[in-house]
């Protein structure tokens, strides 16, 4: 089983990922604004495999333009470095979808 990461182990990981993430040994979490609604729901149909692959699966609300994104490692019971390799996946995508204000 997956062990789960103390607030100290999360924050120095987080550093290494889009500074819009927060979070704490129960669920990390962003939420990303991006140029319309089809560029959000666009995101989440790109997200979506990458997520498969790695067989973890993000708890995610989409609201017109914003898409919300909650990670934990439910069989765990809080953070896991799984969560942190998503956080990673889900700025990789996002970083190539037009945001809002661009």
């Amino acid at each position: 089983m997956a062990t789960v990461l103390n607030q100290l182990q999360i924050d120095e990981k987080l550093m290494r990922r889009h500074p819009d993430w927060a979070g704490n040994p129960e669920k990390l979490t962003r939420s990303i604004e991006f140029a319309d609604f089809l560029t959000a729901a666009e995101f989440i149909n790109r997200l979506a495999p990458r997520c498969e692959e790695l067989d973890h699966h993000p708890d995610l609300a989409l609201r017109w333009r914003w898409v919300h994104i909650e990670l934990s490692t439910h069989s765990a019971g809080g953070v896991t470095e799984l969560d942190i390799a998503l956080a990673g996946t889900v700025d990789e995508v996002a970083a190539d979808m037009p945001l809002a204000g661009e």
